[in-house]
């Protein structure tokens, strides 16, 4: 197992990474915090949601496993090699069970407080159905021969993908709105804080070891920094820039239609009259 070879470029590397977990742990409170004053969730897309739960269930699972279980950090040794370091810290970990919790409290809220006529769509659940099913294949795959590092690099890229994918739907309902209203920007400031320090964090590791393999290593950690940063970005223009101080453009009928309705939309099936 490699060490660290800088005294100081270690105390850099533990504070980038507990400044990113801070940054990134707080920045769920925001919305969460937002939507119990508002008592709705209308302005948040509820896609986003249970997408960002699942992004975070399998970080969770992939740094739990290659943190703690020293089976998994064998295999990891074996393919790339013993003088290197494990690509995840006792952060990531606190992160991942921090982020698991708080996304799981937005859905509840978006159970119990006012919805208008949001809805999950169907595209979403069929996604997260597809994924875990795909993630359940893979263990029953990997169990006859033991290949757990291979079930948590899928668990990883699983991750990854949901990442790239789970912003698209609040970015589309914001240019839908022309309004950021109900999206807590300060979630999305601090996730962009969180982002820049946690890259470099990977940097200053790859520094002291002279080596950059813990960037494709832990390629999930890599591309999750990237993508956060890119579409945290087009937040931040949407909300300062493209649409500042402005409320959802929606018909006075559909304010008055907006009620509370169920989080899937039932299919319209005509009622039989009573003869």
């Amino acid at each position: 197992m490699a060490s660290w070879n800088s005294i100081p470029l270690e105390i850099t590397y533990e504070v980038l990474g507990w400044t990113a977990f801070l940054s990134w742990s707080i920045s769920f409170y925001p919305q969460v915090i937002l939507n119990f004053h508002r008592k709705s969730v209308v302005g948040l897309n509820f896609d986003f949601v249970l997408l960002n739960l699942t992004k975070h269930s399998s970080y969770l699972i992939f740094n739990a496993s290659l943190y703690f279980s020293s089976a998994i950090q064998k295999e990891y040794y074996e393919k790339y090699g013993y003088g290197e370091m494990i690509p995840v810290a006792a952060n990531d970990v606190a992160f991942s069970i921090h982020a698991v919790l708080l996304t799981a409290i937005t859905l509840f809220q978006i159970v119990i407080y006012d919805r208008g006529s949001q809805k999950v769509s169907k595209i979403a659940i069929a996604i997260v159905s597809a994924v875990w099913l795909f993630a359940a294949v893979c263990f029953f795959i990997a169990l006859p021969k033991h290949s757990w590092l291979w079930l948590i690099s899928i668990f990883n890229s699983i991750q990854v993908f949901m990442t790239v994918i789970k912003y698209i739907p609040q970015v589309l309902m914001n240019f839908m709105r022309k309004s950021t209203d109900g999206f807590s920007i300060g979630n999305i400031l601090l996730d962009f804080f969180g982002g820049l320090t946690n890259y470099g964090q990977m940097v200053v590791q790859s520094i002291d070891q002279g080596s950059w393999v813990n960037f494709y290593g832990n390629i999930g950690k890599t591309l999750l920094s990237l993508v956060s940063i890119f579409f945290d970005i087009i937040f931040i223009c949407q909300h300062y820039v493209i649409y500042p101080d402005k409320k959802p453009q929606v018909s006075p009928k559909l304010i008055i239609e907006e009620n509370r309705e169920p989080l899937v939309k039932p299919s319209d099936h005509p009622q039989s009259e009573n003869v």
